[in-house]
């Protein structure tokens, strides 16, 4: 087995593997915060959590897959190392930035559900007069 075919097994591994268990975390830890963003309702908050893995799994193992190919000519285990270092960087910065993206997104639902949940504000009880520009001069 040459040097290339090797870095592409090792990439695989361990791009698939980091993947598996980041959608593991993210499905275990994000159940309350999805369940607190659908006021309380599990069977929504559980149904949202599945489809967000199996999203989650789709992307990821794409871009995993379409990123294997390089160019690059490599020689030796420093090759290896150094060609195996910047996909998995590469790959690790993406799942970091679709797990920010996930979280702004539902951050905003939360609040929204929040804010939805408050009484209205109550009105003023005094009218204030609008000032007039002439009034001032």
């Amino acid at each position: 087995m040459n040097e290339t075919v090797l870095t592409y097994s090792l990439y695989l591994i361990l791009a698939i593997a980091m993947t598996i268990w980041v959608a593991r975390t993210l499905h275990a830890n994000g159940r309350l915060f999805l369940i607190d963003c659908f006021h309380g309702n599990r069977e929504l908050a559980d149904s949202v959590n599945h489809l967000l893995v199996v999203g989650f799994y789709l992307v990821n193992i794409g871009f995993v897959s379409l990123y294997l190919k390089t160019r690059d000519v490599i020689d030796g285990a420093q090759g290896v190392f150094e060609t195996l270092s910047s996909k998995m960087g590469v790959v690790l910065l993406m799942l970091g930035g679709m797990h920010f993206f996930n979280l702004y997104v539902f951050t905003k639902l939360r609040r929204r559900a929040q804010l939805g949940s408050m009484p209205p504000p109550i009105p003023p009880m005094t009218k204030i007069a609008p000032a007039n520009a002439l009034d001032t001069l």
